[in-house]
């Protein structure tokens, strides 16, 4: 009996223990893995810059030697969580894909279109399928020059030459700057910030510019600055896109649910105020939004974590001529769409998905450039984390709908 009872208070004393150290843990703690982690893989494996503001608590990881791609951020520090999905697995091995280097990074620049006529994603007379896609050599491998860093921004550029399926050949200067973005520039987009929250802002503010001799016209191809980001997927993770309401016969499709095959209505959820899109990376589809249902504001609510992510971008007044990316011979390869998002997923039963993650994404128009003249295209990423009560505040003002509703969007699709 003696023996019994010894072993069942040893039970109940580690029990008790365990609650104790359970209990003494974060109630916020994230899910998901830690900026330093990510860090310290990326200074192992490449030349990485890390802008900083807050007092350290707002760090943005930037790579010059990745295409200039911004790798991820965090708003609480180096022990917060890391918010861009990092292929660790192909940086590490230091291979190169010529279909995609999918390094990862939750803001790289891509030029469009990737199909059609005027694709520069395929060569002339190439099916459109994936065997036959390869992302441009220019933007799928080697660094941006660096041409400046300071703590709160990196100045980077690149001159290319593309040749579009219809053998045009665009030569072209990218001058792109990664900048952290203080309290007075994220609320100028209005997006109200309180004391409560945690966040971090950046933006990538890149420019093409015509730097051959012969001029940028429709009628051969034009090119447009595609900035995606990537980052990871979950089961609790929701796309969320504002758009124009209106009827179809004025304004045209809500969204183009057709790049990958349709989407399937577990997956997609079109309300009169906004789209639902799951993040989950478990299924490859893509959606898009064109010129006039677009609004300057897409992102994603993760309610594990409870992050709220808001992508900005900038619109021209009158927006035009954005170029169709649809893998086909298009009737009109100028009818492509401003924003666009991606969830990953397996290109076919049983095969490896390119990551998983899913894509934040927006376009500039196409660039009818003449020699010497540019275009320029800003793409604001923010991550904010908080109680809900306080997230809900910007995501009903940003987006028209709370939070309760975005996690309740595909309960009766279930």
């Amino acid at each position: 009996m003696r023996h019994l009872l010894t072993a069942f208070f040893l039970t109940l004393s580690l029990v008790l223990i365990a609650l104790t150290v359970s209990c003494s843990k974060p109630s916020s703690q994230v899910q998901g893995t830690l900026f330093k982690d990510d860090l310290d893989f990326l200074k192992k494996h490449t030349g990485v810059v890390v802008l900083s503001a807050r007092n350290g608590q707002a760090l943005v990881a930037v790579n010059p030697d990745i295409q200039g791609r911004v790798m991820t951020s965090t708003a609480t520090g180096l022990d917060g969580l890391s918010f861009g999905w990092i292929n660790r697995e192909l940086i590490a091995t230091g291979e190169n894909n010529p279909h995609m280097n999918a390094f990862g990074g939750e803001d790289r620049f891509w030029l469009g279109p990737e199909g059609g006529q005027f694709s520069l994603f395929f060569k002339n007379g190439s099916p459109f399928d994936l065997d036959h896609w390869f992302t441009p050599p220019p933007i799928n491998e080697g660094a941006f020059d660096l041409v400046s860093q300071d703590e709160t921004q990196v100045v980077m550029k690149k001159e290319m030459s593309l040749v579009n399926y219809s053998n045009f050949e665009f030569k072209i200067r990218a001058d792109r700057t990664i900048r952290l973005l203080d309290k007075a520039q994220v609320e100028a987009l209005g997006i109200p910030l309180s004391n409560q929250l945690n966040w971090v802002a950046f933006h990538s503010d890149n420019q093409i510019t015509n730097v051959g001799e012969l001029p940028w016209k429709k009628e051969t191809g034009l090119v447009s600055i595609w900035i995606l980001g990537m980052f990871n997927p979950s089961p609790t993770t929701t796309v969320v896109i504002p758009y124009k309401p209106g009827p179809e016969e004025e304004l045209g499709p809500i969204v183009n649910d057709a790049y990958f095959g349709k989407v399937p209505a577990d997956r997609l959820v079109i309300t009169d105020e906004v789209i639902y899109f799951k993040g989950d990376g478990q299924y490859r589809s893509k959606i898009g939004v064109p010129p006039r249902r677009a609004l300057p504001f897409l992102g994603s609510y993760d309610s594990a974590n409870k992050v709220l992510t808001i992508v900005h971008l900038t619109i021209p007044e009158n927006p035009t001529d954005y170029v169709n990316s649809m893998w086909e011979i298009q009737k009109d390869p100028y009818a492509g769409d401003v924003v666009n998002s991606y969830n990953d997923g397996p290109a076919a039963p049983g095969a490896k998905p390119l990551g998983p993650f899913y894509e934040l994404e927006s376009s500039s128009p196409g660039a009818a450039l003449n020699p010497g003249e540019s275009l320029r295209h800003v793409h604001t990423t923010i991550h904010i984390q908080g109680e809900e009560k306080d997230l809900d505040t910007i995501a009903q003002k940003i987006f028209g709908v709370s939070l309760d509703e975005i996690k309740k969007a595909f309960e009766k699709k279930q």
